[in-house]
């Protein structure tokens, strides 16, 4: 058995693109119309990690998707945490739970996905602006 990917309705691809690819920084590894089922797939990874991979689902006729929350989170492990967070800010992205320990955040997508974003090795040193952060909303 062999993990492919996790597959994600989005209501509105652009805004999906801007912050799955622009703001938290994955690459498109391919997109893919299907005219006859009225729905456009884009697959997208991690740099340099393709063997986990997010589907986002833009389905054509408008629907309404409620529970993003009872899906779970995705989670990414990155490099350097604070930068990852301060990115995601420039974006216009709310950290909903900011990396106070150093070590995790947690974002959310335009539909609701919750993100998780975790250290990569050793939680990083307690730093300011992070530190005195509060939650925001829920993660």
């Amino acid at each position: 058995m062999k993990y492919l990917h996790t597959m994600v309705r989005v209501t509105d691809l652009e805004a999906s693109l801007k912050f799955y690819r622009d703001a938290l920084g994955l690459e498109v590894l391919r997109s893919r119309e299907v005219p006859q089922g009225r729905f456009t797939l884009t697959f997208l990874a991690a740099p340099g990690d393709s063997s986990a991979q997010v589907e986002l689902t833009y389905n054509w006729d408008p629907e309404t998707y409620t529970g993003g929350r009872n899906f779970g989170h995705l989670a990414y492990q990155v490099d350097d945490i604070y930068a990852a967070c301060q990115r995601l800010q420039d974006h216009g992205v709310t950290i909903n739970r900011p990396p106070r320990d150093g070590r995790m955040a947690f974002v959310r997508s335009p539909d609701g996905i919750s993100i998780e974003l975790l250290q990569a090795g050793d939680a990083l040193a307690p730093a300011e602006p992070w530190a005195s952060m509060a939650n925001t909303g829920s993660w």
